[in-house]
């Protein structure tokens, strides 16, 4: 029974190994996912022309599915017309895509989202600030009433509605 089990898992290991290897790119899979649903979601992407040239910066805090969730979020924000910077001075938007499972990473983001309300205070022209992923879907209400520099709160099902969210919020930015 022992050498059914360890054999069935193997097979299912190269199996799963077998599938991985057909699963396209990220920027591969968003463009196909463009093409299926040319009739719904991309015309949503096109109302939020307005992003066109404003700038992006984005952190990770977490595991390997926040990375995953950071370049899904590159993906569907330069497919709207926004460019990724990494000076966090040039951006327009900046994101901090979180992770709920340690207590040490929330904290990290906490004092982040202080050193970024400091510099939002210094700067010229403004900029929204938005928290992404696990920690903001579960701190949502913190974050927004608590925390007054969160412009953004959008958990890891709702990513799409990102380009509408920022598009709608970059009028109020002076």
């Amino acid at each position: 029974m022992w050498r059914r089990v360890l054999t069935r898992r193997c097979f299912s290991h190269n199996a799963v190994k077998e599938r991985v290897k057909t699963i396209p790119p990220i920027n591969e899979f968003m463009k196909q996912s463009a093409t299926i649903n040319a009739g719904t979601e991309t015309q949503d992407l096109e109302k939020t022309s307005n992003l066109d040239g404003k700038r992006y910066f984005i952190e990770t805090y977490g595991c390997q599915m926040n990375e995953a969730d950071s370049e899904i979020v590159n993906s569907i924000l330069q497919a709207n017309g926004m460019s990724q910077t990494k000076v966090l001075a040039d951006s327009d938007l900046i994101l901090l895509n979180t992770c709920a499972i340690r207590e040490n990473a929330e904290n990290k983001v906490l004092q982040r989202l202080n050193e970024i309300r400091n510099e939002k205070n210094k700067n010229k022209h403004g900029f929204l600030i938005g928290v992404l992923g696990c920690m903001a879907e579960r701190m949502k209400v913190d974050l927004i009433e608590k925390n007054k520099a969160v412009d953004i709160v959008v958990g890891p099902d709702a990513y799409r509605d990102l380009p509408r969210l920022v598009s709608d919020l970059m009028v109020f930015l002076v």
